[in-house]
């Protein structure tokens, strides 16, 4: 499952492969170190602190709420993905992996005791108002951040459509600017595809939602189509991808993969342990394929990646990926409440543990802006705008500067990664046909 952006689920980085189980599949299968006894000293500090807040500390706190802050204390102990998730929170879980749900749009974590996006997600308001990721967030509506749980300041992010928030931001150690972003009822669009030239196309996918694989496969189909039947080549967009479903990366590397492993995982309990195997078929019929990946992506965009360069099915262009290799199982409690608890880390179909390193990509290609020269060509005339030219010695037409059309803006005219990877496939094909 994908944890929701500025939710209490997303905690830290809110990037979780999830799975769900039992609440008891995990304490059966545990290993004799999970068994060993209770140590009876600490239990009696935890009881006499306990004991100090309820009767010195400044205001009444209940059992209940010291109990469950306990628990909260104990899980985000652990690593910045493990949670408590109260009632709200778990709904909020289940809910997501349809791509709807209110707030900003944007994936957080923390660094240094400090909010960290993450990444943005397309079309929402954090996306339209400019924030990237790696932007720091320092301050939400004045108040710093430094110090607040990241739940407290989730907390403080989200609100009701329509209200709005201000965050101060810091970006590549510069100057602390405001950013002021009008909350809002989002769904996210997980699947983008268009042409970009004749017979290359263009797939973007925002994050891995349940029904992803299969939007991606009707997208392949549809592109085919356009392409007169089968591609030249496509370009899978995954930057500032946050990840979200495995299942759903499984079924979108099985796209373009005819066999071998997928992704497994491995923890310390049997049922933690996972293998997944492609299908064969190709939905791209082995047309050449480049995946953009940036800082932003992340988890299960990770595992597309890594699966499709370690079978060379891909080449990975842009720049070194976010590093989230761990899988979040969730285990329900009581009174509608769960545990997301890191269970496993996932490996790549040759044994690489992403966790903490990320996928580094075979071409690295930075962000840049592109400019476009307004004309090349000498003085803007040709031999052919000459009078008294010759014709052209194989009888072919001529062919004047005065003829040029002016050309509608495509994306990769102001994406440089992208226009990077468009002539990559280009020449890939090129190649191919000798």
């Amino acid at each position: 499952m994908l944890a929701l952006p500025f939710s209490r689920t997303l905690l830290a980085a809110s990037l979780a492969l999830c799975t769900v189980l039992s609440p008891y599949a995990l304490a059966e299968h545990g290993d004799d170190e999970s068994k060993a006894a209770l140590p009876l000293d600490d239990l009696r500090t935890f009881a006499e602190v306990l004991d100090r807040i309820k009767a010195a500390y400044v205001e009444p706190v209940d059992d209940k709420t010291l109990l469950e802050n306990a628990i909260k204390g104990m899980l985000s102990g652990l690593d910045p993905h493990s949670a408590y998730l109260e009632p709200e929170a778990f709904n909020e879980l289940q809910e997501s992996t349809t791509g709807e749900f209110g707030g900003l749009g944007i994936e957080v974590g923390v660094e240094d005791g400090i909010v960290k996006v993450v990444s943005p997600i397309d079309d929402t308001p954090a996306a339209e108002a400019g924030i990237e990721a790696g932007d720091l967030i320092i301050k939400i509506d004045g108040q710093p951040t430094q110090g607040l749980g990241i739940s407290e300041a989730v907390d403080k992010m989200r609100g009701k459509p329509g209200s709005k928030i201000t965050l101060t931001l810091v970006r590549d150690g510069g100057l602390p600017f405001d950013v002021e972003i009008t909350r809002a009822a989002i769904k996210v669009q997980s699947v983008k595809r268009q042409m970009l030239e004749d017979g290359y196309g263009y797939l973007r996918i925002t994050q891995f939602q349940v029904n992803t694989g299969e939007q991606v496969g009707k997208a392949l189909d549809k592109l085919q189509k356009d392409a007169g039947g089968k591609l030249n080549g496509l370009v899978l967009d995954l930057r500032n991808n946050p990840g979200g479903v495995l299942q759903a990366a499984v079924e979108v590397s099985d796209h373009f993969l005819r066999k071998g492993l997928i992704v497994y995982t491995k923890g310390r309990d049997s049922n933690a342990e996972l293998r997944f195997s492609a299908t064969p078929a190709d939905k791209l019929e082995n047309a050449p394929l480049v995946v953009l990946i940036n800082g932003g992506t992340a988890s299960a965009s990770e595992i597309v990646a890594g699966a499709l360069q370690d079978h060379k099915r891909a080449v990975i262009m842009g720049t070194d990926s976010f590093g989230k290799g761990s899988v979040q199982t969730v285990l329900p409690l009581n009174n509608e409440r769960a545990l997301k608890l890191t269970t496993a880390l996932y490996y790549t179909p040759k044994d690489r543990s992403i966790q903490a390193q990320g996928i580094v990509p075979d071409i690295e290609v930075q962000r840049a802006r592109v400019t476009r020269e307004q004309d090349d060509d000498f003085a803007g005339y040709k031999e052919a705008d000459l009078e008294g030219h010759l014709g052209n010695g194989n009888g072919g037409a001529d062919k004047p500067s005065k003829d040029k059309k002016a050309r509608q803006e495509r994306p990769q005219d102001n994406d440089y990664q992208l226009n990077q990877a468009l002539n990559l496939l280009k020449g890939l094909n090129i190649t191919r046909s000798l």
